[in-house]
């Protein structure tokens, strides 16, 4: 970087000069806080003011849009279903705007620019720019440079850019734990979900197994006793067709076996299909609880990371909110000034306003300068004083 002139380095020396002494003015006149005086509330209010007037202008419009939207879906014409969908989006955007309102009234409310510690802050930051600029004119004065000064803003947007950084990690943690929440959520209804159907399955399997071992005896004895009815009526009709009947007898025992036996190999299969359908859902309730525990473990792990970036958010938060206090005492003090020399100009203007209207009725009425010589003595002299007398008065 190129030196200064000897003419140019003078001349911003010298500003450099008057600003570090005004600050430093500054520092000793500054109060150490403005709470209890009687014009705390006024510097305040006017910010508040102008956040109550800008809600009622939000409200006062949400309330005719909701109007307009009742009208339009009264009327029923062609092109109102346009209109409408316009309506609801301003109303939208309105009801967005009322809202961040009041998100800021309640920040005014909660924090006062005018108490110690945010005045403290400020005269630490008014140390800061003194330090800063006296270095950067003892750098000046000898070296015809202002590198420091350089250094000092490239340190600070460095901070401010950490700051955003961190802001931007917490942000995609909170994402991130979020969306681990939503995945546990569902892998348990799912699993819940998977073991009721398996319950279901397993209880319409074991009705199977009940409807076919009553079936079975129902029709054992049916057949038992129709085979013995079958063997009286036969033995009673005739002997000759004994042997036939015997043969039914047979016939009839080898069927009862064969479904004796297609009973029990039915029973042993849905024995080994529930045993086998008991160790699925072992498989599936320990798979349950190992996922369980791998999330839990996950989430603590974001938890912690999380405490640790939002310790820095809140120190950084802090840093930006010392910072953003500096520049609303700033214009609270302009405000107070400005006002003050409107203040001024006003009592001027009325001042002379009121010489302008007593010269006038000082010429009207002859008073003081202007009034004519005396007459003589009597009634009218007498009345003539008591009404300037009654000017008089009036001039007080």
């Amino acid at each position: 970087m190129s030196e200064l002139m000897e003419l140019d380095s003078l001349y911003i020396t010298t500003v450099l000069e008057d600003t570090v002494d005004q600050l430093a003015v500054l520092g000793k006149i500054m109060p150490q806080t403005y709470e209890g005086r009687a014009d705390a509330n006024e510097i305040v209010g006017d910010e508040i003011g102008k956040i109550i007037d800008s809600q009622k202008q939000l409200e006062s419009k949400y309330e005719g849009l909701i109007s307009k939207r009742t009208e339009l879906r009264a009327g029923g014409r062609r092109g109102d279903a346009n209109r409408l969908k316009e309506t609801d989006h301003e109303i939208g955007t309105v009801v967005g705007g009322i809202r961040h309102a009041a998100q800021t009234f309640t920040k005014s409310l909660k924090q006062s620019p005018l108490t110690s510690d945010n005045l403290g802050k400020l005269q630490y930051d008014r140390q800061f720019l003194q330090d800063v600029l006296s270095e950067a004119m003892d750098e000046i004065t000898s070296e015809k440079t202002f590198m420091s000064l350089i250094h000092s803003v490239t340190a600070e947007q460095d901070q401010k850019a950490e700051l955003q950084n961190t802001i931007l990690k917490e942000e995609e943690g909170r994402k991130r734990i979020k969306s681990l929440q939503r995945q546990i959520q569902n892998v348990k209804v799912e699993l819940e979900e998977e073991i009721q159907q398996r319950n279901e399955m397993i209880a319409h399997l074991k009705d199977q197994l009940q409807e076919m071992k009553a079936k079975t005896s129902m029709e054992g004895k049916y057949v038992q006793k129709d085979a013995e009815v079958a063997v009286s009526q036969v033995q009673k009709r005739c002997t000759l067709s004994e042997k036939q009947l015997r043969d039914e007898i047979e016939l009839i025992k080898k069927k009862i076996d064969e479904e004796i036996r297609v009973n029990q190999e039915i029973e042993q299969y849905l024995k080994a299909h529930q045993a086998e359908l008991e160790e699925k859902v072992d498989y599936w309730m320990e798979k349950y609880d190992t996922d369980v525990e791998e999330k839990t473990h996950q989430l603590e792990v974001l938890k912690a990371s999380k405490a640790s970036d939002l310790a820095k958010l809140q120190d950084l938060t802090k840093k930006y909110t010392d910072y953003e206090q500096v520049v609303v005492e700033d214009r609270i003090e302009k405000e107070k000034i400005r006002r003050l020399q409107d203040q001024e100009l006003e009592e001027l203007k009325s001042t002379v306003k009121l010489q302008s209207w007593w010269r006038g009725i000082m010429v009207r009425k002859q008073i003081g300068p202007y009034s004519k010589k005396k007459k003589k003595k009597g009634k009218k002299g007498k009345k003539g004083s008591g009404k300037k007398k009654g000017k008089g008065k009036k001039k007080k």
